[in-house]
């Protein structure tokens, strides 16, 4: 980040919204933890040769393992944001890979879960446990007295994220 006359300057341009206070140099660090993290998944997903969103579905998948939950194509489709049709396609492919399978449901004979398999924990693991690890050591830096409001912090602006509309579809000028 740079500084200009008219404020904190973001990667190719200046902020919308006025001032240089620490709290836009708060949102700057934000922003460029969000790109450096968006960047990290998209060669991930190469590096696995598989789309980002079949990488955020296998992370998914696993994470609600982890967690002794139960994922089903619906619930999939629902978390990316996807059709029924979509994530039809996505698990063939991530079942043809070897990443996923299929099972029936343990509670409903007619339904179907999605289940990660151990070549996909351990290529998931091998890939992310060092950086975990190194996550948890820079979280461990925060000072003790302000994890709190780091927390507050980035729970309310995911709310706020998670709560916005869609904007309105940009139009061409009339010039």
């Amino acid at each position: 980040m740079s500084e200009t006359p008219s404020g904190p300057q973001e990667q190719g341009g200046a902020y919308w919204y006025g001032g240089d206070d620490s709290s836009v140099a708060l949102l700057s660090a934000l922003r460029s933890f969000r790109m450096a993290d968006q960047d990290l998944r998209r060669r991930m997903s190469e590096g696995m040769d598989m789309n980002t969103t079949d990488l955020a579905a296998l992370r998914f998948v696993i994470a609600r393992e982890l967690g002794g939950e139960t994922v089903t194509p619906r619930g999939l489709a629902e978390h990316l944001h996807i059709s029924g049709p979509s994530v039809s396609k996505l698990l063939d492919r991530l079942t043809a890979s070897g990443h996923l399978r299929r099972a029936p449901h343990p509670a409903d004979g007619r339904s179907r879960i999605v289940i990660a398999t151990d070549h996909a924990h351990s290529q998931v693991r091998e890939r992310l446990s060092r950086m975990h690890e190194r996550m948890l050591e820079i979280a461990r830096h925060v000072p003790e007295e302000s994890r709190t409001a780091a927390i507050a912090f980035l729970e309310a602006m995911a709310a706020h994220l998670d709560s916005e509309a869609v904007p309105a579809q940009l139009t061409p000028s009339q010039e």
